[in-house]
């Protein structure tokens, strides 16, 4: 008989998203006809731009014909495509080390099974729970969490003793984004200790301020320490597309000496039959220059979004990080904890926010507010006659 994995223990009764959802269903269904607004799920709902979306829809109509019909793709996804993704964001870096995917969760799922368990990994605390949760199903055993605070800025103290260490940044849930200085002492620190990063970079292409590091191989020596995860979801309006790469450079070797790239494109070749043939179209002509100018404006409205929902929440006294070049706002409420929080949102706002705490421990007493929303849903917002954010035409009650 089938013995349960041992790791399924130590999860979380519910992945964080499907809560927030659940608990939405059940609002909506006790209070038919009323309102939200979602300032949740960081799933994007702004229209395609239309080359990108006729390029797909194109390529889909040439299935129908002999000539135009596409099977199997390359395992490590289309040459053009992998060219385009080395020419715009990495000009260091060859397309033979680039592995055109599915989307970042599903191949943040595949390294997790090529690391295994028998691995110590570090991850920063708030941290995007599919790093903790995918690790845990794998049966890592020891995990180290590295406090990111408003008191340290929200940059992990450096790890000792480990083979892995998660970084994403732009960080989702913080906002914040590191300079230059502050991941230069990560990579020399990865570098000295030999340890590997795995660098979620979903978030670069919000990014205003050119003083911020784009990608993780802006820092010299990064090639030999960093494995770097990316996707088209946010940075294109892909989430319903799924499409997304990674960069493994060649430069990368275990403590024996060998090649990483090697191992990892075996499995590739062994889990992975290519990304669809229709969203790689799609995500070339996002790369080219008339789909690229339209991805760019649709940021700039997410990061209006962001600007205005930052303004706002600081006019109601909250203290309020990210949001500059993220499309992720880190509120901090001393004085109520997350689920709690979230409930008081729901019913009295009747807005949707993500509690801090589903992050991880150090996310309690804070929420995170997504900026990925329609604008002109987002700019119904206001504050009430009592001085608080809401959705709500009618006056909210008094604060008790």
């Amino acid at each position: 008989m089938l013995k349960r994995r041992s790791g399924f223990d130590h999860l979380p009764e519910s992945y964080l998203f499907p809560e927030v959802q659940r608990r939405k269903e059940e609002f909506l269904a006790a209070h038919p006809g009323v309102s939200l607004i979602s300032l949740g799920i960081g799933d994007t709902v702004l229209p395609l731009p239309k080359v990108i979306a006729e390029a797909m829809g194109n390529a889909s109509l040439s299935m129908s014909t002999e000539e135009g019909y596409r099977g199997y793709g390359l395992e490590q996804g289309s040459p053009t495509l992998r060219e385009q993704i080395a020419s715009r964001f990495y000009p260091e870096m060859s397309a033979e080390e680039i592995f055109v995917t599915d989307g970042s969760k599903s191949d943040l799922a595949r390294l997790q099974a090529f690391f295994g368990s028998d691995v110590s990994i570090a991850l920063q605390d708030p941290t995007y729970p599919v790093y903790l949760e995918g690790s845990l199903i794998q049966e890592v055993k020891n995990i180290h969490l590295l406090p990111c605070t408003k008191e340290n800025d929200f940059v992990c103290p450096l790890p000792e003793g480990i083979d892995l260490l998660y970084l994403c940044n732009p960080n989702n849930p913080t906002g914040k984004v590191m300079t230059f200085e502050e991941l230069e002492r990560i990579i020399e620190h990865a570098r000295k200790f030999r340890y590997l990063i795995l660098y979620d970079g979903a978030y670069a292409g919000y990014i205003q301020d050119q003083k911020f590091p784009r990608t993780i191989y802006d820092i010299p020596g990064a090639d030999e320490v960093a494995i770097e995860v990316n996707s088209f979801s946010k940075l294109a309006g892909f989430t319903g597309i799924r499409l997304g790469w990674t960069v493994i450079p060649k430069r990368l070797s275990y403590s024996c000496g060998r090649s990483l790239w090697k191992d990892l494109q075996r499995q590739n070749s062994i889990t992975f039959n290519g990304a669809s043939y229709l969203s790689q179209v799609g995500g070339m002509a996002a790369l080219e220059e008339e789909g690229w100018k339209g991805i760019q404006q649709s940021i700039a409205q997410t990061m209006q979004n962001a600007h205005f929902l930052k303004k706002l929440f600081q006019s109601e006294g909250f203290e309020v990080f990210g949001g500059d070049n993220a499309p992720y706002l880190w509120i901090h409420t001393p004085k109520k904890k997350g689920w709690d929080l979230f409930q008081d949102f729901l019913e009295e706002r009747h807005l949707i926010v993500t509690p801090g705490v589903g992050f991880g421990a150090c996310g309690e007493h804070y929420f995170r507010v997504s900026a990925f929303g329609r604008p002109s849903a987002i700019h119904q917002l206001k504050r009430g006659s009592d001085g608080r954010v809401s959705a709500r035409i009618m006056e909210l009650p008094p604060r008790v």
